[in-house]
């Protein structure tokens, strides 16, 4: 392949893309040399780069949106300084909850609140349990994701991880297989629309506060053993989880305070929530981090964009609600626009 003319010697462009994003936000020159040097790249090449860069019409646009991003991370570090003294109180636990505070305090305040027993009335609490549903729909397909444990990031490859089998085969693997994080019945599998949609019976609206038409592609349902780790991530919408069968531990971080995560592809982080390298992710020793366990019966709403990581503590059912009766609509977070002004 032949180098372009304001290509350096030696410099893959995944390495001055490097360089570049760096140098935009902030890292000293020097620095960046540093680990160009160290990384086995020749030390007149990396000089070449680095003159070049900054000149190039393209980093002198990265510098602008890289100085939008610093205000912006600025921004949410106030409101994080400012929220962390509201949720010095740990995550809520309330009972009773009237349909009006819930969305005056929490939902429109995007703060996190579990409802003691909101969902202890359900049917699914008294008839669910891996003989009953094994019993009940054990032929029907469905799909599972597997293989979780032999990679770190199943979390967003997952269709290399879609696997279907007869339900009564993994609830066998449910009950028989003790605490892992290798299989489970996540959100993104699509049983809830298909074989087992006669469960849809089992569940309630909460009064007040979910949609009452239930729409199948606003429920999902996660299944799965003792031991299954939803990785630290954020959604785009909020969502009400609520606890059928089991008991799940669950550690959230607010909205605003994104940059202490370091997020990565897009939702996800790079912290491990369950034992957090600081040494790795400092940033993260500043995170407001609230923690709790959801009983059967509780249900948690999570708001859009809280980072949340949750492990269930013991063979567990929970179906998630995506839709609540906001006059003006559900609220989502969107991707951001593309600028057309220069």
């Amino acid at each position: 392949m032949t180098r372009r003319a304001d290509e350096p010697a030696g410099i893959s462009p995944q390495w001055r893309a490097w360089a570049a994003e760096n140098l935009a936000l902030g890292v000293p020159a020097g620095e960046v040399r540093e680990a160009l040097l160290a990384a086995g790249l020749s030390g007149p090449a990396v000089d070449e780069e680095l003159i070049r860069v900054s000149d190039h019409p393209y980093f002198q646009a990265c510098l602008r949106l890289a100085r939008e991003y610093g205000w912006t991370e600025s921004l949410l570090d106030f409101y994080g300084d400012l929220g962390s003294a509201q949720l010095a109180g740990g995550l809520e636990r309330r009972v009773g909850l009237s349909a009006a505070e819930f969305f005056d305090r929490y939902y429109f305040a995007n703060r996190p609140v579990i409802l003691a027993g909101a969902v202890d009335d359900w049917p699914a609490r008294q008839q669910w349990s891996p003989a009953s549903l094994r019993d009940r729909l054990g032929d029907v397909e469905v799909e599972v994701m597997t293989g979780r444990d032999s990679n770190p990031e199943h979390g967003w490859q997952h269709d290399a991880h879609r696997t279907r089998m007869p339900f009564a085969d993994y609830l066998t693997m449910v009950e028989t297989g003790g605490e892992t994080n290798d299989y489970y019945m996540v959100a993104r599998n699509d049983n809830w629309q298909h074989g087992l949609k006669p469960l849809t019976q089992d569940i309630k609206p909460v009064p007040g506060i979910t949609d009452p038409a239930l729409l199948p592609e606003a429920v999902t349902l996660l299944l799965g053993p003792a031991g299954t780790v939803t990785a630290l991530h954020h959604d785009n919408m909020n969502i009400l989880l609520c606890q059928v069968m089991g008991r799940k531990h669950v550690r959230l971080v607010p909205s605003y305070q994104r940059p202490r995560v370091y997020p990565r592809g897009g939702t996800y982080s790079h912290v491990d929530a369950a034992r957090p390298d600081l040494d790795q992710h400092p940033l993260y020793g500043q995170a407001t981090v609230l923690e709790g366990v959801l009983e059967p019966g509780d249900a948690l709403l999570v708001p859009a964009g809280w980072w949340h990581w949750v492990r269930a503590l013991d063979i567990s059912a929970t179906v998630s609600l995506h839709q609540f009766q906001v006059p003006a609509g559900n609220h989502y977070i969107h991707p951001p626009l593309m600028r057309t002004d220069p």
